[in-house]
């Protein structure tokens, strides 16, 4: 991984910096509309560090929807993320308002403010759930980190809010330095269908995939049918009461 390192605003004006604010391609007025925004919300300067990669320049993530980098407001560190200029949507709004939502029941990364380019949010200092899992390996501890997982995708599903994309969330939960699982990604999030959250993470833990392959290992997980059956049945109905049925048998 590249080192991390911080251009501050003044300076984002010049490229490969412009190109990464206004991914894919500048425009002086696309630039100089960002650029307002940025120092509106208050941000200093940027910070290009991570896995990823946006012009040969490390960043912490990049969808179809955004390019997320770290920032900082002020002295305060958060995460920033970039909307793109080819994006589905004309603005970050939808996204921030369903953070917002997940954060009334103390699910996702604080929403910290938003324009209409960017979304800003708390900084995590974690790890992938998958990478955490590989080097964390005590039945105890988890037990404990999916246990919390299952119960924040429970208050989703309780609060009418679907996430979208937990079925398969090898980026989407994030593990801080606490080992407390971050539930992270709201872009396509909605309250406009049946929230499926807690069905949707059981089949990425404990049904299919390298991931689920290994929690089975670590947990000694047999009777696959049993959680299937205890998850239609939550499907149709979901009641607290079936919910802890899915922790029973999932070895809760």
């Amino acid at each position: 991984m590249k080192k991390p390192f911080r251009i501050i605003i003044e300076k984002l004006s010049e490229e490969p910096y412009a190109s990464v604010i206004c991914y894919p391609k500048a425009t002086m007025n696309e630039l100089s509309n960002r650029l307002k925004e940025l120092q509106k919300l208050d941000i200093i300067a940027l910070e290009f560090k991570g896995e990823k990669e946006v012009f040969n320049l490390p960043v912490l993530g990049k969808g179809c929807v955004g390019i997320v980098l770290t920032a900082y407001r002020n002295r305060e560190k958060v995460a920033l993320k970039i909307r793109r200029v080819d994006a589905d949507r004309s603005g970050m709004q939808q996204e921030a308002k369903m953070l917002r939502k997940a954060n009334s029941v103390d699910v996702g990364p604080k929403f910290l403010d938003v324009s209409n380019n960017f979304l800003l949010m708390q900084f995590i200092n974690g790890i992938l759930f998958p990478e955490w899992l590989e080097k964390h390996g005590g039945k105890s501890l988890v037990k404990k980190v999916l246990h919390e997982i299952l119960e924040q995708c429970w208050r989703l599903d309780k609060s009418g809010l679907d996430h979208g994309e937990l079925s398969h969330a090898p980026k989407h939960i994030v593990i801080d330095a606490n080992n407390m699982p971050i539930i992270v990604d709201f872009e396509t999030a909605s309250v406009k269908r049946k929230p499926s959250n807690v069905t949707s993470i059981c089949q990425f833990l404990f049904i299919s995939g390298s991931v689920a392959k290994r929690i089975a290992e670590t947990l000694n997980v047999k009777d696959m049918n049993a959680i299937i059956e205890v998850l239609r049945r939550y499907k149709n109905d979901r009641t607290r009461e079936n919910f802890e049925s899915i922790l029973k048998v999932c070895y809760f």
